[in-house]
């Protein structure tokens, strides 16, 4: 008994210590690969759905993403990403584009257990403006993306836009 008790404990131990294990750059957001089904609330109170496909290009070097608005007030709003590591600078790059020729360019870091692509702060006419997009409550089968926005160098960010992730059965 005392045998399976030790074994018990290591397992639990070495489990733990496994998941806490640092992911490698490169790998930072090999979570988002994969066929996803999206939801989010409209800004009138409605659902929107939509789809993700998440694949790795160019030998593996490149992640490509094509989301694709399905239902609600977005509906026919389409967009792409290109994201890739970049060894030389040691950091993650993504351009997105879309179907309202709207252009981002974006660095990517991850703090604790959220990933985030950021903006430069831009001029909007108004003041100095950064945009972000943050994945988190990461899971095998879902997570969070959020897409926020600051006006005040990053002391407090607004909420535009939050996206339910569920990959595809």
């Amino acid at each position: 008994m005392k045998k399976l008790i030790v074994f018990v404990i290591v397992l639990c131990v070495s489990t733990s210590v496994w998941a806490q294990e640092e992911l490698p750059v490169e790998q930072w957001y090999q979570f988002w690969v994969g066929n996803w089904d999206l939801t989010w609330q409209d800004a009138g109170g409605g659902t929107g759905k939509g789809t993700n496909q998440i694949v790795r290009i160019l030998d593996g070097k490149v992640i490509q993403e094509n989301f694709k608005a399905l239902e609600g007030a977005l509906a026919g709003y389409s967009g792409m990403s290109l994201s890739v590591y970049n060894p030389t600078a040691k950091q993650w790059k993504q351009a997105w584009t879309d179907s309202q020729g709207g252009y981002f360019d974006f660095t990517g870091r991850k703090d604790e257990d959220r990933f985030y692509f950021e903006t430069a702060e831009t001029d909007n006419g108004q003041g100095g403006v950064q945009q972000r997009m943050v994945f988190y409550e990461i899971t095998e089968e879902a997570f969070t993306w959020d897409w926020e926005s600051t006006q005040d160098g990053g002391a407090t960010w607004t909420l535009n836009w939050r996206i339910q992730y569920r990959r595809q059965q």
